[in-house]
């Protein structure tokens, strides 16, 4: 049997074998997903002043992020010296984020992320606001400046790539909630990608009874994990309890919304204190996340 080859056969072999070794990567790169475990906190913003004050709140606040284990969390109303305090107490996290009124000053939608797990590719800030670029912006009646903070993140685990969105709503100005929350429509709009998009924060607005959700979910093309859970923990509790604890009623105003493909294996509001002491006025919500399914 004759086992030689000429040069221009062996040349388009390797050619085969070269597309076949692209698109497997590529097959590789599109089929990768991710086990997250995401979390919402509003944080509280930190106060000497009694009962709750920041140094009473602080260990209990370390523990429940420690004993929930998210991978990411999406803050709201942090400081930064109470950022700075949280980052000291969770060694395996860092953050990114920016003072409402610029720099240092002012509340956080900071993220908290796994330092060793993910890598932040890219980050931007805007506010809602008429002019989203202008720092501390506002224009919608709202005497509270309002933002998003977004990163993309690449999970070192898995090798998947996602966005992950945190905004604070308006908490008294419905005008403002309803435009903030189309700014972000267009925001994510502009984006113009397929990848899996996860926004959470402390929307002001009560699950399926607010047109700023309708405007996420039903225009934007989100889906609340809530609802699309396998199993939901403390279903009934309202997430804002005012450090008075569990309260009934189902008014969920800290929402975790994803984009693209997605599924959530569990959702739960977590009740955590010790003693009568809670971490914050908000119950801190969680879900498993399974994205790129």
């Amino acid at each position: 049997m004759n086992t030689r080859m000429n040069a221009p056969l062996l040349a388009v072999l390797a050619s085969a074998l070269c597309m076949l070794n692209v698109n497997g990567a590529e097959l590789e790169k599109t089929a990768a997903s991710a086990e997250l475990r995401v979390m919402t906190f509003n944080l509280r913003y930190a106060s000497n002043s009694k009962p709750n004050s920041w140094p009473e709140r602080r260990p209990v606040m370390k523990a429940c992020v420690r004993q929930c284990n998210p991978d990411l969390v999406g803050t709201q109303e942090g400081l930064y010296g109470q950022l700075k305090d949280l980052a000291s107490d969770l060694p395996d996290y860092t953050w990114i984020g920016l003072g409402r009124d610029g720099g240092s000053k002012g509340e956080f939608m900071a993220i908290f992320y796994k330092r060793e797990r993910f890598e932040p590719l890219e980050y931007q800030h805007f506010w809602l606001s008429d002019t989203p670029e202008t720092i501390a912006s506002s224009h919608w009646g709202n005497t509270n400046r309002r933002m998003v903070t977004w990163v993309k993140f690449l999970d070192r685990h898995s090798g998947l790539t996602f966005y992950f969105w945190n905004t604070h709503l308006d908490h008294a100005v419905q005008l403002a909630r309803e435009k903030g929350a189309d700014l972000i429509k267009t925001r994510v709009e502009d984006l113009k990608t397929d990848l899996p998009i996860v926004l959470v924060g402390d929307f002001n607005a009560v699950a399926k009874a607010n047109p700023a959700y309708d405007i996420l979910v039903d225009k934007a093309g989100f889906t609340d994990t809530w609802y699309a859970a396998q199993e939901r923990k403390n279903a009934d509790l309202n997430s804002f309890h005012n450090f008075r604890g569990p309260s009934q009623g189902g008014q969920r105003i800290d929402w975790i919304l994803v984009k693209g493909k997605a599924q959530t294996t569990s959702a739960e509001i977590v009740t955590y204190a010790e003693g009568s002491q809670y971490p914050s006025d908000h119950f801190p919500v969680l879900v498993q996340l399974k994205l790129g399914e």
